[in-house]
């Protein structure tokens, strides 16, 4: 067992270094919030400036499309604290439309911040967990990386390539004493809706459907949607899990998501999921 992983057993105060993407907002907020009142000591980032820090994190600038503003980010955190125990890759972005609807340059520009931005992050902490010897790495991932997810195809697309990538490296990490673990929350009520991405060719042939999804997401935030702070409790879980699971699902919608996707006949569930965002089955 690692000694980072002998701290949490032991249940001390100070659990080491964290640092979330994305905390200035929504789900990112909730965590580094949660992970500093169990006794992390926080870092947060965000792509400007913030007027309000949470009491006790320290947040700093990383834009993580830019390689030069990530490797400023991870050097300014081991300058400061010495090392990084815990990575929270939660940065990310959203686009509703019918896939065909985008450009492949609006594509490439999602993939950069929900993919290749973990991809930079990670790649700019390991060198450091190595030496150290042990660390954990959080990807927030969705439930749409294990379902379908019409009018969300290219989003859904960015996170089940998220799943591969951290299933895939937690076996090339633990050799290290690194794991990685990945959090699929379902809906959760943050500015995530009023935050998607627009299409950039929209196609009048998908207005009617496009519209009946996106209400159908917001009718489901407002009736399952779990609040932040649910997804940070299972953040939190999985980062003092002395052995982690490979995957966590947040909220009781997210494990009955899951539990379908694995035990349900595939056109049982196809149906279901034609019927919940008003698609003709």
């Amino acid at each position: 067992m690692s000694a980072f992983n002998r701290e949490l057993v032991a249940g001390k105060a100070d659990l080491g270094v964290a640092l979330v993407t994305g905390a200035s907002t929504g789900i990112g907020r909730a965590t580094a919030k949660a992970l500093k009142d169990a006794g992390f000591r926080v870092f947060g980032t965000s792509r400007r400036p913030v007027s309000e820090s949470p009491d006790g994190i320290t947040m700093l600038i990383g834009d993580v499309t830019d390689d030069a503003s990530v490797a400023k980010l991870v050097d300014e955190v081991i300058a400061d604290a010495g090392r990084i125990d815990l990575l929270v890759n939660n940065a990310g972005v959203g686009l509703l439309g019918g896939a065909e609807e985008s450009s492949i340059a609006q594509a490439q520009a999602l993939f950069d911040v929900n993919l290749f931005g973990v991809l930079r992050v990670t790649n700019a902490v390991l060198p450091t967990m190595r030496r150290q010897a042990s660390g954990r790495i959080i990807n927030m991932s969705s439930v749409m990386g294990l379902i379908p997810a019409p009018y969300l195809a290219l989003y859904a697309s960015t996170k089940h390539a998220l799943e591969g990538y951290s299933e895939s490296l937690d076996h090339e990490l633990r050799a290290f004493g690194i794991r990685v673990v990945l959090v699929e929350p379902a809906y959760t009520r943050t500015l995530f809706e009023d935050n998607l991405t627009t299409p950039d060719r929209l196609l009048d042939v998908y207005d009617l459907v496009r519209d009946g999804a996106k209400a159908a997401m917001r009718e489901a935030m407002q009736q399952v949607g779990d609040v932040p702070e649910v997804v940070a409790e299972t953040v939190l879980k999985a980062a003092t899990a002395a052995v982690p699971r490979r995957r966590y699902a947040a909220g009781k919608k997210a494990r009955q998501t899951s539990f379908l996707r694995r035990f349900v006949p595939e056109a049982a569930f196809d149906k279901s999921l034609r019927k919940e965002m008003r698609l003709p089955v």
